[in-house]
């Protein structure tokens, strides 16, 4: 198994106060396609968001992440389980859970081990759900200085593992065959101080800031504030998801 790459547990605060949140609607879509809603694991959970959500459609939510600081950030509802665990060793029993989800964490998995665990945990019927996201979209001149940001300025710095996300996970072999799914978006509006602080979350400007002791932040926010205007006036954000669902065979 892979050990490890913890990117986000020095910034576990940030990442739950910036980080976009998931749309309610593909919670309850994800329910209804299970034959029963009794127990879901959220796998690479992080600060628990999708646990959140996965709390109001089923009876028990399991949410592990490897990290412990990101752990410690979680809500607690009475009906979910946290537990720093690694997505690829889980000590569940065999056939137990009817959904298992991971949202923007399975690029960070080491694959085979991860879908083994799959295989033995989830019930016959059940269902494997895998979202991601991309650029943030606000159809304006913003996204054009936010693309070079990340392709060019912080680029060098994401991780290998980055890539599997940025091409929309189509190059993982998932155990399932795929299920058509309808489309689903976060949107939020945000204020420009918002943006900055989401942008700041981001492993590459983490790894940047270790490497070279600066912000590369400080290189674009001109351009964001004479584009943007004023800071807190908020703007439309929007990120389409990339959904997997994939169904294992009764």
């Amino acid at each position: 198994m892979a050990q490890f790459k913890d990117h986000f547990s020095s910034a576990s605060d940030n990442y739950k106060t910036f980080r976009p949140t998931y749309p309610a609607e593909l919670f309850s879509w994800l329910a209804q396609q299970c034959d029963t809603a009794e127990k879901v694991w959220d796998c690479g959970t992080g600060s628990g968001q999708a646990a959140l959500e996965h709390s109001k459609h089923f009876q028990q939510v399991l949410a592990t992440d490897a990290s412990e600081a990101q752990i410690i950030q979680a809500e607690v509802r009475n009906n979910i389980t946290y537990r720093v665990s690694p997505a690829e060793v889980l000590d569940a029993p065999d056939q137990s859970f009817d959904l298992i989800t991971v949202a923007q964490a399975i690029h960070w998995f080491d694959l085979s081990e991860f879908f083994k665990t799959i295989e033995r945990v989830l019930k016959p019927g059940g269902h494997l759900a895998v979202w991601g996201y991309q650029f943030i979209n606000t159809d304006t001149g913003l996204d054009q200085v936010i693309e070079h940001f990340h392709s060019n300025i912080v680029g060098p710095y994401w991780p290998p593992e980055r890539k599997l996300l940025n091409d929309g996970y189509t190059d993982i072999p998932f155990p399932y065959p795929r299920i058509e799914v309808p489309e689903f978006s976060m949107r939020a509006n945000w204020t420009l101080p918002h943006l900055i602080g989401y942008l700041n979350t981001w492993s590459a400007v983490k790894k940047y800031e270790q490497v070279n002791n600066n912000n590369p932040l400080q290189a674009i926010i001109p351009d964001l504030e004479k584009i943007w205007g004023a800071a807190q006036q908020t703007k439309c954000v929007y990120w389409p998801l990339n959904l997997y669902l994939g169904q294992k065979p009764y």
